[in-house]
């Protein structure tokens, strides 16, 4: 699994963005392929659907980042 990660990864030009680690089966070895993205635990059937999840959680985790911040809200006085 950790080659397909690197080479999706290799392919978007995402190396630098995101580190991958190597672990065994986090206590799930009957759930099939068992990744972790942050704190959250997935588990995929495959290969390719570990891939297609990844892709998503990644593309998904790295937009939330890129997204700029709202600038602070101006409190507007009334007028009495």
């Amino acid at each position: 699994m950790i080659t397909k990660f690197n080479d999706f990864l290799a392919e978007e030009g995402l190396e630098n963005k995101v580190e991958l680690k190597g672990s065994f089966c986090m206590e799930r070895c009957g759930e099939g392929i068992n990744w972790m993205i942050g704190e959250e635990i997935l588990s995929s059937p495959s290969a390719a659907e570990g891939v297609k999840l990844f892709r998503k959680k990644v593309l998904s985790a790295l937009k939330k980042k890129k997204r700029p911040k709202a600038a602070p809200k101006r409190s507007r006085k009334r007028r009495s």
